[in-house]
Formats: C-alpha cells, structure tokens, sequence
C-alpha cells in the first residue's frame, strides 16, 4: 500500500499567527502600556503628596508595579523568540511563563506593601487628613486610561493568544479597578469622612495582592508540565484521528511550552502498510496538528492495527513474539 504524502497534505491550513507576528504585536502594545503607565505614576504620585491622598499614592505605586511589568514582558517576549539551542532543544517559549511569575510575584508584593501602610494610617486614624479635589479628577482620568488601556492590551493578547499579554492586560484592569476604588474613597474623604482614603488604599491593596497570587499559582503550575484544558486536547485529537491513514488514536498528552504546546500522541494505522508508509502518514499528521493548533512539537509512536476481519490467520499485536 503506498501513501502519496503531498496529496494527504494539500488539506492543511496555515498558522494563525507567526512567532514573530506575535513578538511584534507584543512589542507594539506593551509600548503603549510604558507610555500610559509613565505618565500615570509620576501623575498620581506627584498629586497624591501634595493633595494628602494616601489612596491616590497606593494607585500610584500600582501605576509604578506596571511600568516595571512592562519592562518585563518585553524583556521575556524578546527572549523567548530566540531559537532552539543544545541547552533548550525546544526553545526559550517558557520565558512568557516566567514572566507571568514574575508579574504575579511583583503584584503579590506590591499588595502586601499597600495592605501594611493602609493598615498602620488605620491604627490612628486621627492623622488622616482631608483631602484635595484635585485627587478625584486625577482618580477618574486614570481610571478613564487604565481602562481603555485593558481593552486595548487584552483584544491584542486574545487575537495573537498571548497568556503572558493576557496576564499584563487584567494587570492594567486591575490598576482601572484601584482608581475606581480610590476615587470612591476620595469622594467619602471630601464628604466628611476622612477614614474613607485610608480604607480605599486598604481595598487596592488587597485587590492587587490576590490578583498577583493568582497569575503566580497559574505560572507555577505551567512551570510544572501542566496540560491544556479538554477542549484543546479534544480538537488535537480529532485533527490526528481525520488525518487520512489514522485508523486511531489515543495516549494523547499535553504540557505547556510558555504560549505553546508539546503533544504526545499514539496513532494507529494499517498494520499490512510498510513502515516508510506509515512514517510518511504519521508526518502527515504532525504537520497538519502543528498548522492548526498552537502546537510546538508533536511526538508520535505508530502502533499497528488490524481490520478484525482480516485478522484470520495474522498474530496479532498480542500474540506476536
């Protein structure tokens, strides 16, 4: 039986997205982000001390933690571009989830930072002072830029399936949703209700903290070969089992290469083929998982299988020597 393998290829789609078509599309938005967030730092930081607003300081450190991150993300996103060497025979992909770590891990200080100075204004909260009004408008512009500035970040991270810009983008939500908790607490302080700042600054710093945690658990267990969700396994598995020559498949296996995936995979073919045809069909198979998904590398073993009506007379699998 031989196998015309240009003609089982003729089939395939192309990639979604280059590697470098995603390293650009990072690139280009974390640059905006470094611009946004400068401004919002020096801004908030600078109006937050002259108008008394322990709240708008919190957000301005948030606004500082982003910047750092960003500075990260472009420097694991001009890493992990760099090819397979004898060291990472499957490339520098991971750098994208060690900066998620780091991101995490950034955030989770950064929040515990916030919750301890929140906590000591609360101690004695006869020093709170009233703030400035010039604080709430500073509030409600960063708030009005974090935001846009998420979806923005999130609609690039989603178009090029970026997790590490998908971690960036919520950071920038995150800080939208501090200003929005700030400006609250501004508005409670000029009421009459001073304790409301402090109380704000306590709320960020919780919010940033938790969010942090998350992206670094996330992180650690990718680190850690986790495998993709179901779904993902589950259209692998049917682009291998639609590939003309693949009577079967199974002990599909997954891990996670930073925004990538290595497969394993057993397939079963015609046991009567010769063992070039069933190579030819196996690379078939890889090609095709590697066009249509975020695959990396697929890893094959053929196993043989039989029709049970031909089986009359044959050893099986089982039976043979």
């Amino acid at each position: 039986m031989s196998i015309n393998l240009q003609q089982l290829t003729d089939d395939t789609e192309d990639p979604e997205h280059t590697p470098s078509e995603r390293a650009a599309a990072a690139s280009r938005s974390t640059w905006v982000s470094v611009a946004v967030n400068l401004v919002l730092t020096v801004t908030q930081i600078i109006v937050g001390i002259n108008a008394k607003s322990q709240g708008l300081i919190a957000d301005g450190i948030h606004s500082l933690s982003d910047l750092v991150a960003d500075f990260v993300v472009l420097f694991a996103n001009r890493h992990s571009q760099k090819d397979a060497d004898e060291d990472h025979p499957y490339g520098h992909q991971r750098f994208e989830t060690a900066a998620s770590l780091v991101l995490g891990t950034l955030l989770l200080a950064v929040g515990v930072g916030m919750l301890w100075s929140a906590f000591r204004k609360l101690e004695v909260p006869e020093t709170v002072q009233t703030v400035h009004v010039i604080a709430l408008w500073v509030a409600g512009g960063a708030l009005a830029a974090k935001e846009l500035l998420f979806r923005y970040m999130l609609g690039v991270a989603k178009k090029v399936k970026s997790s590490m810009l998908v971690a960036n983008a919520w950071h920038a939500r995150s800080d939208a949703a501090s200003s929005l908790v700030v400006g609250v607490g501004i508005i409670g302080n000029l009421a009459g209700y001073p304790i409301l700042d402090p109380i704000a600054a306590l709320i960020v710093g919780f919010m940033v903290a938790r969010m942090g945690w998350g992206f670094s658990w996330d992180a650690l267990h990718d680190l850690m070969d986790r495998a993709v969700d179901d779904e993902e396994v589950q259209a692998i598995r049917t682009t291998l089992i639609e590939t003309p020559g693949v009577s079967g498949v199974h002990d599909v296996r997954t891990r996670k290469m930073g925004d990538m995936i290595v497969v394993d995979a057993h397939l079963e073919v015609d046991g009567a083929i010769s063992v070039e045809a069933g190579h030819d069909i196996a690379v078939v198979a890889r090609q095709r998982v590697l066009q249509r998904h975020r695959v990396l590398n697929l890893m094959t073993h053929i196993d043989p299988w039989r029709r049970p009506d031909l089986d009359h007379g044959r050893p099986t699998r089982e039976s043979s020597p």
